[in-house]
């Protein structure tokens, strides 16, 4: 079994408030999961109204398939223009 997990993190341009933030982290976790049938959430930077992390992890057999799966999902969260991708982390592992 493959596991693959990564860290999205956001720069909210004229966000100023929780609500606003919540709106545009749900369109872009509702669209990702749909896509790729990943587990997403915020992970991080709760609070903050112009940062958001979002946090996914995808299982599989083969590795260079679930590569291939988050190198999409980084591109495709790029290619939303909701918000700015300011740092992206990925770590595969083998179970």
């Amino acid at each position: 079994m493959v596991v693959g997990i990564g860290k999205i993190v956001f720069r909210l341009h004229d966000c100023r408030s929780l609500k606003a933030k919540r709106k545009i982290v749900k369109a872009i976790t509702s669209r990702l999961r749909n896509s790729f049938n990943a587990s997403i959430a915020e992970v991080g930077a709760n609070d903050i109204h112009q940062r958001a992390e979002i946090g996914f992890a995808l299982a599989g057999n083969d590795r260079m398939v679930i590569n291939s799966k988050i190198d999409k999902m980084f591109n495709m969260a790029d290619n939303l223009g909701l918000a700015e991708i300011i740092d992206t982390d990925m770590e595969i592992m083998s179970l």
